[in-house]
């Protein structure tokens, strides 16, 4: 947040502005080009030093004991001091700050979408729905029969799956494009990275060719229009995530189920697999931060060219 900060300031250098640079107490981040001029506790110097107007503190909330003592230091000093909340406790609320018998209070009000927009978003997820599944209905019957002649097994994939229109586990409807019992085999698909996170599918991930093509086109999710239809899901919104994978979510990541889950969203429109989506949830929050039913226009838009290109699927 400290660096999304600065880059504004940089960004609005015409108005007068000038990054002076950072404060932090891990000195290390020196090493990655940013000009940290010191620590919390050399404060005072650095306002002094370089003739400081402005003091923005942009600090996680584990920090929050240093910010006592950084504004106690600043306190006797002409500059103005500025608080930015914890990006991530607050990402999801429109935070206003109110003065209540002269005490300032952030108001934090109804989180995500209010129910104006639910209605709205329920609308047009039946109304595009149900002219897209109509639209669709021969494409899923060709679809449906190709994987029955493939293979034997049945012809739709129902794994549960988190975050649906109540919040909870529902039933996600897919065609099956993996052997029958993938999901016995998922602990030999998943890949752990260094830091300990899990890739649960990539493009090695054993299957028949014609499984392959069905994935590439997200044919595989066209089930999911009934999902829509039944208010577990919408058109746009953060995928639905596997249950022992929303058991690994860090508390900030769970924010992504603020909002119902989605057949596409923005996550998918820059970047599909190659970006998988739990190690991606800020593009989760940007959504939730920024909805409108504009931008869920335009991101149905862009996945009709991100299928075509059937770029990141697999």
């Amino acid at each position: 947040m400290g660096q999304r900060v600065a880059g504004l300031i940089r960004e609005y250098a015409w108005t007068g502005l000038q990054l002076v640079g950072y404060l932090d107490d891990d000195l290390g981040k020196r090493e990655c080009g940013l000009p940290v001029l010191g620590t919390l506790d050399d404060g005072a110097r650095v306002v002094r030093e370089y003739g400081v107007e402005d003091v923005v503190i942009a600090l996680p909330r584990r920090a929050h004991e240093r910010l006592d003592g950084l504004v106690a230091t600043l306190h006797e000093l002409p500059v103005r001091i500025w608080v930015v909340p914890d990006y991530f406790d607050l990402a999801l609320y429109r935070a206003s700050v109110e003065e209540f018998a002269g005490i300032l209070m952030i108001n934090l009000r109804a989180p995500a979408l209010n129910d104006y927009q639910r209605l709205v978003k329920r609308l047009f997820d039946l109304v595009v729905g149900g002219i897209l599944t109509l639209l669709l209905l021969p494409v899923m019957g060709v679809v449906a029969l190709a994987v029955k002649l493939d293979s034997p097994g049945p012809v739709l994939f129902r794994p549960a799956a988190g975050g649906g229109g109540t919040g909870g586990l529902f039933t996600m409807y897919k065609f099956r494009s993996m052997v029958v019992n993938a999901e016995a085999l998922q602990e030999q698909v998943n890949e752990v990275r260094p830091d300990g996170c899990i890739i649960h599918k990539n493009r090695t991930t054993p299957g028949r060719r014609g499984w392959a093509v069905i994935r590439r086109y997200s044919l595989d999710e066209l089930p999911q229009l009934f999902n829509v239809l039944k208010g577990e899901m919408s058109l746009v919104g953060p995928r639905p995530e596997l249950p022992w994978l929303v058991e690994r979510y860090e508390p900030w990541q769970r924010k992504r189920f603020a909002v119902p889950q989605g057949i596409t969203g923005w996550w998918q429109v820059n970047g599909r697999s190659d970006k998988p989506m739990h190690l991606h949830t800020e593009d989760d929050l940007f959504y939730i931060q920024n909805y409108s039913l504009w931008l869920d226009i335009l991101i149905l838009w862009k996945t009709v060219w991100v299928v075509l290109r059937g770029k990141g699927a697999y």
